[in-house]
C-alpha cells in the first residue's frame, strides 16, 4: 500500500495533491519528474542548499533535510521555513532564520517541499531530475502573480 502521505489523490494546475490537500510529488515509471518538484529542486539548491547541503543531508550547522518532508508535518515545515527556528542548549546550537519575507523561498515553498519528500522517500535521487514535465500556464500564473511579474 502506498504511504497516504506521498500518494498522489490528484492534480490542480500541474501540481499534485494527496488526499488531505498536502502538495505532492509525482515521478513517472520513465523517471519525468512533475514541473513544481523540478522546480524545487532548483529553488533548493539556490535558497537551502548553503546551509542544509548538496543532498539536504546538513552540515554541522544546520540540521538533515532530506527526510523532514517525509517525517514532518507539511504545515510544521511551513512554519519553520516562514517563521525560522533556535534550538539552543547544552548539545544543540542551531538557528534558522525566517524567509517569510523571501519571494524567492515563499513563492516556491510547497515546490522545495515536494522536492524534499521526492528525494526524501528515494523517489528521485541524487543530482537534478533529467526529465521534467512542462510548466503549466496555472503555474506560471501563478509564479508570476506570487513574484510580481
Amino acid at each position: 500500500m502506498e504511504d497516504p502521505n506521498i500518494a498522489v489523490d490528484y492534480e490542480e494546475g500541474g501540481r499534485y495533491y494527496t488526499a488531505d490537500g498536502v502538495p505532492t510529488f509525482k515521478v513517472s515509471e520513465d523517471g519525468t519528474v512533475d514541473w513544481p518538484t523540478f522546480s524545487g529542486f532548483r529553488r533548493y539548491h539556490a535558497e537551502c542548499h548553503v546551509c542544509h547541503g548538496p543532498d539536504g543531508e546538513g552540515s554541522t550547522y544546520a540540521p538533515a533535510l532530506k527526510n523532514s518532508a517525509v517525517e514532518m508535518d507539511y504545515y510544521d515545515f511551513v512554519d519553520t521555513v516562514t517563521n525560522g527556528r533556535k534550538k539552543v542548549g547544552a548539545a544543540e546550537n542551531s538557528v534558522m532564520p525566517s524567509f517569510g519575507t523571501n519571494p524567492n523561498v515563499m513563492c516556491y515553498l510547497d515546490d522545495i517541499y515536494t522536492y524534499l519528500k521526492a528525494h526524501g522517500s528515494g523517489a528521485i535521487g541524487r543530482g537534478r531530475p533529467a526529465k521534467k514535465e512542462a510548466k503549466s500556464e496555472t503555474y506560471t500564473e501563478m509564479e508570476n502573480d506570487c513574484m510580481g511579474g
